[in-house]
């Protein structure tokens, strides 16, 4: 059967790896599958990951994909990336990790959390601004840790993003998120579509540092920059 000249890839970048499978546009049919590792480390409640390591085993899997596709990389016509959420990674100002990203399942911020709940009229309020309550595997709460027990990393900080959003920006050149991805941060507001600026506030951030929420429900950025292309 021949193959088809459009070719999507759909990449799921999770905790422990990430996969990349290549479809025929026209048709759905699977083409082609790839996979590589992700490296978890921490004992205790500390879970964290290199974010580097996230981009090197999103190349190998796509890459994978490819070949088992046996399509030229050209016939490639789009990519869709579904993330890990929740997540924190810090960038310094040369848009690179300044340490490794702690992870959803970190529990380290509990208490940076139950903190954060008792602030602004307490868990009522916060449902009502961000629709969720600050817990432990929330960003807002890593944040708070990082910026209480590692105060020089978070005074280095001059990004900060979800893992899905770092390889949104790796591919794209683009700083986007998505409402879906903005809300596990618990410092957006989904009735209003936008950051709360008494939370960045409270939380020490500028809108600057954060990436634009995309208007609709999936982050659309344009093509590939050039060194993705090429990776």
């Amino acid at each position: 059967m021949p193959v088809s000249p459009s070719v999507v890839i759909g990449v799921d970048s999770s905790t422990q790896s990430a996969k990349a499978v290549a479809v025929d546009a026209a048709t759905g049919r699977l083409l082609g599958l790839g996979r590589a590792p992700h490296t978890v480390t921490g004992t205790g409640g500390a879970r964290e990951s290199d974010p580097e390591e996230w981009w090197t085993a999103l190349v190998t899997a796509v890459r994978a994909a490819v070949r088992e596709a046996g399509v030229d990389p050209g016939s490639v016509t789009g990519i869709a990336v579904a993330g890990q959420q929740h997540g924190l990674v810090a960038l310094g100002a040369d848009h690179r990790p300044l340490r490794p990203a702690l992870l959803w399942n970190d529990t380290r911020s509990a208490p940076q959390a139950a903190a954060l709940a008792d602030r602004f009229g307490g868990p009522k309020s916060w449902l009502e601004r961000t629709g969720s309550v600050p817990v432990a595997s929330m960003t807002a709460a890593k944040w708070q840790w990082l910026r209480e027990h590692e105060p020089h990393h978070a005074e280095a900080t001059a990004a900060v993003r979800l893992p899905h959003d770092l390889l949104t920006e790796r591919l794209s050149g683009e700083a986007v998120t998505d409402p879906g991805d903005a809300s596990g941060t618990c410092w957006y507001a989904p009735a209003d579509g936008a950051y709360d600026p008494a939370l960045l506030d409270l939380l020490g951030l500028t809108p600057a540092q954060l990436p634009t929420v995309a208007p609709t429900g999936a982050t659309r950025a344009g093509g590939l920059t050039a060194a993705a292309a090429e990776a």
